[in-house]
């Protein structure tokens, strides 16, 4: 029996999802151009940083600590942080994709959450099937990010003074939108109201945009002593 007609079959559904995560996306990157320039960012520096970073909270990130006031190195370690979680998707797609030499390089640039999620959502398919999740979702989120950064920065840089506005407020805002989701549980809102108050003592003591970098220390503590406390019950017996 052939088996032509099934691949088919799983082809279509791969291809709609991962274009359909695109689409998602694109629209979504219409409010990092529009608050990148807000943040002060020029139209070029706004495209720039979705075509060099392309990696959504991170962006969100190194603008928010831009509108804050803070310095751009502030603002790109604030985005390092949140994109290390990007090598760690490598690690895990590498026998995956099994991709060499120049096409490494944009395989890297496309890993992202949802290429990723795609990726490893089809992989019990068949590898071809993960393969294809892989680089028509991450394809598609590119061009259209992108895109939607472009028209973003245009229409943001159309309406004038953004402080006219109140638009200056708006990364912070949409930096804890994309931050809602994920508070789920009693670990993340203790981590998320330590952090909060560390940041508040901060804000006196040094630089803008640095008390966001301090208050990243608190979750890498809480991690580490996670790790070490089964140690430490083990040598107490």
């Amino acid at each position: 029996m052939s088996t032509e007609l099934p691949w088919r079959t799983v082809r279509a559904s791969v291809l709609r999802t991962g274009l359909g995560v695109g689409v998602a996306s694109g629209a979504y990157a219409l409010s990092i151009g529009a608050l990148g320039v807000a943040a002060g960012l020029s139209i070029v520096q706004t495209c720039a940083l979705s075509v060099l970073v392309f990696t959504g909270g991170s962006q969100f990130a190194f603008v928010g600590v831009v509108a804050g006031g803070g310095s751009p190195l502030s603002g790109a370690a604030s985005a390092i942080l949140l994109g290390a979680r990007n090598g760690l998707y490598g690690v895990r797609l590498v026998p995956l994709l099994g991709v060499r030499g120049g096409r490494r390089l944009v395989a890297a640039q496309l890993t992202i959450d949802e290429s990723t999620a795609v990726a490893l959502a089809n992989e019990d398919r068949g590898r071809r099937a993960g393969q294809l999740g892989f680089w028509v979702t991450g394809l598609a989120i590119f061009l259209l990010w992108n895109l939607g950064t472009l028209v973003g920065a245009l229409v943001g840089s159309a309406v004038g003074d953004p402080r006219d506005y109140g638009l200056d407020a708006a990364a912070p805002a949409a930096f804890l939108a994309l931050l809602a989701p994920r508070m789920r549980g009693r670990t993340e809102w203790t981590a998320a109201l330590l952090a909060a108050a560390v940041a508040i003592v901060a804000v006196p003591l040094v630089p803008a945009g640095l008390p966001v970098l301090v208050a990243a220390t608190v979750p890498v503590v809480m991690v580490l002593r996670h790790r070490e406390q089964p140690y430490v019950e083990d040598s107490e017996r």
